[in-house]
């Protein structure tokens, strides 16, 4: 269910303060789902999931996460789930796997609901031939009814897709592309083993506009061993050259003590904190110079793109994949570690390979483990929605779910900590709401964490992200 708004939503603008930046946290949850996925556990498995699901009346439209594990070859920066091989026979039985778990699924579920969201994810998705993306997507049109309107996406790696394939997967009904670049610089690509040329990128874009897609977007990552402010600069000017709708710019976490191939990255190479703030601040300028809107965290868009035009309306949502135009729905995950969520429950597949095919050999969804949401869990997971999505708070949006007490009373603590953030100028705190400033914008995250119950009170081993 999501929150009435009843702000008016205003253009979005950014004050990057330094020395802010490095006074709060440095780490914390993406906030992709409340709680976070390092709070799911084993109590909740593959039964509490199917009683979610059949509480699905058929009616409503889904989304639909596909993961495809697998990579031709490993980037160093990595840590995504991932399988490297050459061998294409591998993803064959994958395929078969991934067949029998969305029948598995949709067994718990009346007839063929639209499917208002698709996304393929990975590892690689255009590591499978032409031939096995239509049959997933044979598959997927079994069980669904695909929307005219729908948001239909996939990461793209251009190395690996020619411009008959890009047209394939436009017949087939995607409508929108993610391409990971993460930078030009040849040194740089080197140094991650990703060699990916301007060219063989511009020729995927300029396919998909042709192929009709509503939308590109592109994957930059700041923090790569040998970056500096005039490396970067010079990706931008030629990202920006190829206009996408969308850019995303995340921040390298160097940990090779959790990550194994990034191991193989020269630790002295990467920059630090203060090169890594001179090229984000770099970044963000650029690309407000050049038109671009920024969305929030590291999402920017084009004026005129969906995302911009939802976020000036209010009406902007965050699920498992980012930021998305679409309401909140349910949302079906199938595929090794893919994550999911139905009603008020969250759930995750096996990591292992092999762990998921075992379960899906014993005609039992390969539930590894989830969570089952309460009500301050849904509470406070519509109000982090809200500062994400729209950098505002109505505190009267809410009154009425805070039970006997008034928000107020129910976030005591966390009004008093938000007094804080109010004299450090990320917000503005008032008897009625909370209106973030410029400051507090791409600190998002770290006003956000404040309302996180679980992050105060219980421990986690979970090695957060940088919130910048």
């Amino acid at each position: 269910m999501t929150t009435p708004h009843t702000a008016t939503a205003v253009p979005i603008h950014i004050d990057f303060d330094r020395q802010l930046i490095a006074s709060l946290p440095a780490s914390g949850p993406r906030y992709t789902s409340y709680p976070t996925a390092d709070r799911f556990h084993q109590g909740f498995g593959a039964r509490q999931y199917q009683a979610a699901l059949q509480q699905h009346n058929g009616q409503e439209a889904m989304s639909l996460y596909v993961h495809i594990p697998f990579c031709n070859t490993i980037c160093y920066y990595c840590g995504c789930n991932k399988i490297i091989t050459k061998d294409k026979s591998r993803a064959d039985e994958y395929l078969d796997y991934l067949d029998k778990e969305l029948a598995l699924q949709a067994q718990n579920w009346q007839g063929k609901p639209l499917l208002a969201q698709l996304h393929f994810g990975g590892g690689t998705p255009t590591f499978l031939s032409d031939e096995q993306l239509a049959r997933v997507f044979d598959s997927i049109r079994r069980h669904f009814t695909l929307m005219p309107e729908g948001e239909y996406s996939i990461e793209i790696d251009p190395r690996k897709v020619s411009r008959d394939s890009v047209f394939l997967l436009g017949k087939l009904g995607f409508n929108r592309m993610s391409v990971g670049i993460q930078d030009f610089d040849p040194r740089v690509q080197a140094a991650v083993n990703r060699i990916q040329s301007e060219a063989e990128t511009r020729n995927v874009i300029e396919a998909a506009r042709a192929a009709g897609f509503k939308s590109v977007s592109v994957d930059l990552i700041y923090g790569l061993p040998h970056q500096d402010t005039d490396t970067m600069q010079a990706t931008l000017d030629k990202v920006l050259a190829l206009s996408p709708d969308r850019l995303a710019v995340y921040h390298y976490a160097h940990l090779p003590h959790i990550f194994k191939p990034q191991r193989r990255i020269d630790t002295d190479a990467v920059p630090g904190s203060n090169t890594k703030l001179d090229i984000l601040q770099n970044t963000v300028r650029t690309l407000i110079e050049r038109g671009y809107v920024f969305i929030g965290m590291d999402h920017f868009a084009k004026p005129d793109d969906e995302l911009a035009i939802a976020l000036r309306a209010g009406r902007l949502q965050r699920n498992f994949q980012g930021y998305s135009t679409h309401a909140d729905c349910d949302l079906v995950a199938i595929g090794v570690s893919s994550i999911g969520k139905i009603g008020t429950t969250y759930s995750q597949n096996e990591k292992d390979i092999e762990a998921y095919y075992a379960a899906l050999n014993e005609n039992r969804l390969p539930i590894l483990r989830g969570y089952q949401l309460n009500d301050d869990d849904i509470l406070r997971r519509d109000i982090i929605q809200d500062l994400m999505c729209r950098f505002a708070l109505d505190f009267a949006d809410y009154q009425t779910r805070c039970g006997e007490k008034n928000f107020a009373d129910y976030f005591a603590a966390e009004l008093a900590d938000l007094q804080t953030l109010a004299q450090q100028n990320l917000l503005q705190l008032s008897a009625d709401g909370i209106r973030v400033s410029a400051k507090g914008r791409l600190l998002i995250r770290n006003i956000a964490m404040v309302f996180d119950y679980h992050l105060r009170h219980r421990d986690t081993a979970a090695k957060y992200s940088q919130t910048v």
